[in-house]
């Protein structure tokens, strides 16, 4: 998610396939989701270790010392994220970061790997969020699997100019200063444990409630809760996050691990339910939303509900939605995709200094979709997402790095149903346009009311590279396929 400034080159763009939507089963694999309680042990809580960097020798002997910062080899404690942080959120980083891993239990040592330096989801200029104090400037985090050892080089990037002078040309080198208190976050997304076995039919089929409260008939009798084993606050905070998805339909209450999908007359009959006294007649006949996804809730993927702010936070409305990729690279598994959302959750939280995970949701390479920002899914959740378009919006974000590498069809499919669906609730036709008022950054200035997509990419809103060029190119497509979920 490389941002640009006003004196970077601009950002090339160009269009993709996305294929035909397929049926849900064919498009995505769905995933077991995880169980919110992680397994006993301090160590599958997670945790994070932040390193201060020391000054390097610089490998170019015409940069100042103070050019390069990092840390040699060394063991540390397990960790599968990995990112760098500095002190003053509105610096930005002009160089290169770079670390090489070692993985867990073997005397194996990755390539250098670089992490994205300009990482530019944040809040809006001037919020509660953004002014809190607790904020840091960071890199993008990246995914590296298991890992118990560590090496990291943070060089400016060096301005070489050639200047005629009386006795001849010369070269003169100069780096700017990198920023301040720089520090590596190693982050133990923890675990979870398996998820508790659901109940099933004679023909081995999953009993789940996916009617709507005005259905004629009732979800199934969910068994009774185990006493909660986290602290207070915490088990306060878990359920606040569920209760805020109480109003959709099957929901197995406060320990449902995901949302289930309804077919289309269910999903009219829910948004009926959802907007009672706000639809127009019209509407009521005929309603343009897509079939709910389904949808893995922040306890199907294992939110340590303690680490965010308690309370929520809403905009107005949802009118448009911003697709994201992560930049945290593609060599995950889906199976891990739960622990690389807990990662990045515990980075934006603990070492970025956010309220929340950023992004509203989450989509893995297989396609499922997930729960990101508490608050609920069917409401407006103000996220920090889109620098200077947080409010009246929704961020979508691709776990992997999509610069050159396509993006599967099960992930264009996804984010085409989840638009038409989340959209159509809030009447957003996703082939449209609308006008969204700039908080502030780097490509229009605060109060600029811009018209956007429906459907947009950060980059529509923020100078920067993200979502990748491959994954923007297919928003056309998406866009296509989402409005034809709604019926128009």
């Amino acid at each position: 998610m490389r941002g640009l400034l006003a004196s970077s080159i601009g950002v090339t763009c160009a269009a993709a396939l996305a294929l035909p939507l397929t049926s849900p089963a064919v498009a995505a694999r769905p995933v077991s989701p995880a169980a919110v309680r992680p397994a006993t042990g301090a160590e599958a809580l997670g945790g994070t270790q932040s390193l201060p960097l020391a000054p390097l020798a610089a490998r170019d002997r015409t940069l100042a010392p103070a050019a390069e910062q990092g840390l040699p080899r060394r063991d540390v404690r397990h960790f599968s994220l990995v990112g760098v942080i500095w002190d003053d959120p509105d610096a930005v980083l002009h160089g290169s970061v770079q670390v090489r891993t070692r993985a867990a239990g073997t005397d194996t040592w990755s390539l250098w790997q670089d992490l994205e330096t300009h990482n530019d989801d944040a809040a809006d200029p001037g919020t509660a969020e953004r002014t809190s104090g607790r904020v840091h400037g960071a890199t993008a985090p990246l995914w590296v699997g298991d890992s118990d050892g560590v090496e990291v080089r943070v060089r400016a990037e060096a301005d070489r100019r050639t200047e005629d002078t009386a006795r001849g040309s010369r070269t003169a080198t100069t780096t700017g200063p990198l920023p301040t208190g720089l520090r590596l976050e190693l982050v133990d997304p923890g675990e979870s444990a398996p998820e508790p076995a659901r109940q099933e039919s004679a023909a081995g089929a999953p009993q789940r409630a996916v009617a709507p409260r005005s259905a004629p008939y009732s979800a199934p009798h969910s068994a009774p809760r185990p006493a909660p084993t986290a602290e207070p606050a915490e088990a306060r905070a878990a359920l606040d996050a569920s209760a805020a998805n109480a109003e959709l339909a099957g929901l197995d209450g406060p320990d449902a691990t995901e949302i289930p999908t309804l077919d289309r007359q269910q999903t009219e009959q829910e948004l009926f339910a959802l907007r009672a006294g706000e639809l127009t007649g019209q509407q009521r006949v005929k309603p343009y939303i897509g079939p709910r996804p389904r949808i893995v809730t922040r306890r199907g993927w294992g939110a340590d509900e303690g680490l965010r702010e308690r309370k929520f936070v809403y905009t107005k409305k949802v009118k448009a939605a911003f697709v994201h990729h992560t930049a945290s690279g593609n060599g995950y598994s889906c199976t891990q995709a739960a622990s690389l959302i807990r990662g990045i959750y515990r980075y934006h939280v603990k070492s970025m200094g956010w309220r929340d995970i950023g992004y509203n949701f989450l989509v893995d390479k297989c396609g499922n979709i997930y729960e990101g920002r508490a608050g609920g899914v069917a409401k407006p959740v103000l996220g920090a997402h889109t620098l200077g378009f947080n409010s009246n919006s929704m961020g979508i974000a691709v776990l992997g790095s999509y610069g050159s590498k396509k993006p599967p069809a099960a992930v264009t499919t996804a984010i085409a149903r989840l638009a038409a669906w989340k959209l159509g609730l809030h009447g957003a036709n996703p082939k449209g346009k609308t006008y969204l008022k700039s908080g502030g950054g780097n490509r229009y200035p605060k109060g600029k009311k811009v018209r956007l997509n429906v459907i947009s990419g950060h980059r529509d809103g923020f100078a920067t590279e993200c979502p990748g060029w491959q994954l923007y190119r297919k928003l056309g497509s998406t866009r296509t396929t989402a409005a034809r979920l709604q019926g128009r």
